[in-house]
């Protein structure tokens, strides 16, 4: 009963948090398909932060409906000849239509509008953890650990290899290596798969050979996951860590490598899972997203920070995957009418969609089946 009690704490006082941030990131998002759908004249019906029954609202000078929803977990933009919140084309819904409510049809609009208004949310996403993190790294400095080694385990693949204390490792497979966090995001990924290292080592540059051992491990939020290790240890001395002053530019340069590596790092995450390279137990919803939220929260309000840009950066990515009622979806069947000339029938957009509707909530059920299971195992140390 207390760990129900403390559990029920715990989602009063950081899912607020949570909510909080997950309501700015799709705030954001639709802010970009509003904009540039009025800069393209097209009429927004609705603009929405969640979704279901309206608890408050209110109408602007163009008519349209500015509304929060009772489930808070997206929103949407609606248009005036949309079918629905997916964005879908309405049956027969410009015969009804009045000559200016014609000129304001979305689904009108040449396809290059229809394209540009779809890809501005993902788009806006992307601007706002390009900004985070170019403010942040402006404000704050850019913090960098190089990757020297202290300590070699007896018998682990860097010892075989030939790896040394003092050892500082400047590239893996031609990558350059700035900082720890480069190599372990590579050799992670990398179990069973020889890497070409260079280190610097006694003012020479040495190539190794290594092959990644692959571990099974556990997040602190109970999730299985394989992770490659080559038996190194970083040096945390303080004289090791470098904090670089940067200016605008700079500062905006590594922004957008951030939001890069985010992206990048997602897709290599569902490409290892599609390949079963990861367990599909390590997927979460918003439950985890909750979790993970309330740790980082208690760290300060610049790892806050930098999380609010992760999410934005991910979220925008995951709008663009190629399934219908997704804005990749809708840029998919743009892309085939740019093609052919023409749209696809209006049948096979209308199966497109209850497919990609179908797929999302199949999804939507695993990860929050996901969320819950681990949940219990901790609570109750059973599974």
């Amino acid at each position: 009963m207390e760990s129900l009690t403390t559990f029920a704490g715990w989602i009063w006082s950081y899912g607020i948090v949570f909510l909080l941030v997950l309501t700015l990131v799709v705030f954001i998002h639709e802010l970009g398909h509003f904009l540039v759908a009025r800069w393209c004249g097209v009429s927004v019906k609705a603009f929405s932060i969640g979704f279901g029954p309206e608890i408050f609202g209110f109408n602007d000078k163009h008519g349209t409906r500015w509304r929060f929803a009772w489930i808070p977990l997206g929103g949407y933009v609606k248009f005036i000849d949309d079918e629905n919140a997916a964005s879908a084309p309405g049956t027969g819904k410009t015969d009804t239509m009045t000559a200016d409510e014609k000129r304001g049809s979305f689904h009108a609009k040449p396809v290059s509008q229809r394209a540009a208004v779809v890809a501005a949310g993902p788009i806006a996403n992307f601007l706002l953890a390009i900004v985070i993190y170019a403010g942040l790294n402006a404000a704050y400095g850019v913090r960098i650990m190089p990757a020297y080694v202290d300590a070699v385990v007896a018998g682990s693949p860097a010892e075989k290899a030939g790896f040394m204390p003092g050892d500082k490792i400047i590239e893996i497979d031609g990558t350059q290596i700035e900082k720890f966090e480069d190599l372990q995001r590579i050799v992670g990924s990398a179990g069973g798969r020889e890497l070409a290292f260079k280190v610097e080592r006694g003012g020479s540059v040495v190539p190794l050979m290594v092959t990644p051992n692959v571990d099974e491990q556990r997040d602190p939020f109970g999730r299985s996951f394989r992770r490659g290790l080559i038996g190194i240890q970083r040096s945390v001395s303080p004289d090791k860590i470098q904090t670089l002053e940067v200016g605008p530019i700079e500062a905006v340069v590594r922004g957008v490598k951030e939001t890069y590596a985010n992206i990048a790092a997602s897709m290599s995450g569902i490409a290892d899972i599609i390949t079963a390279k990861q367990s599909a137990e390590q997927m979460g919803g918003p439950i985890l997203m909750a979790e993970v939220t309330a740790k980082v929260a208690e760290l300060g309000i610049e790892p806050m920070l930098r999380w609010v840009a992760f999410i934005s950066a991910n979220i925008g990515f995951l709008n663009l995957l190629p399934i219908p009622v997704l804005d990749g979806g809708h840029l998919l069947f743009y892309g085939y009418e740019a093609v052919r000339r023409k749209p696809a029938s209006e049948r096979f957009q209308q199966m497109g969609f209850q497919v990609g509707l179908a797929l999302l909530m199949m999804l939507m059920i695993f990860v929050n089946f996901n969320d819950l299971a681990n949940i219990w195992r901790r609570l109750t140390g059973v599974g």
